[in-house]
């Protein structure tokens, strides 16, 4: 039996001001050139998120982690958890995610 996925190989040809086009949008989005052109392919767009002054939202994210892995740690050295660590679990875990949301919609992109 075979181990390999079955793919589909497809040969494109460019001319050089279209390959330097190609190569030029793919530095920018710090991808390679066939990791760009399978992604626009399939997706048509690339968006590419510049993260700049991030240090108070990791800052708030991993303060989070870390209290949802010490609830975690607890429940497993006790076997027992208790239904009000549950729902501190469940309010980190809906801060974090308004926390990312915010995050990623107030960032500035670049499209391709």
């Amino acid at each position: 039996m075979r181990k390999y996925k079955k793919v589909k190989r497809k040969e494109i040809i460019f001319n050089l001001d279209e390959w330097k086009a190609i190569e030029e949008k793919a530095e920018l989005l710090s991808m390679k050139t066939g990791t760009f052109i399978k992604r626009m392919s399939l997706e048509g767009q690339i968006t590419c998120y510049t993260a700049k002054n991030v240090a108070p939202v990791m800052n708030a994210l991993r303060i989070i982690g870390n209290n949802i892995n010490q609830i975690a740690k607890k429940a497993n050295e006790t076997n027992n958890i208790y239904a009000e660590d549950i729902e501190k679990i469940r309010k980190e875990n809906s801060l974090l995610c308004h926390t990312l949301n915010q995050f990623l919609s107030a960032l500035p992109s670049t499209k391709a």
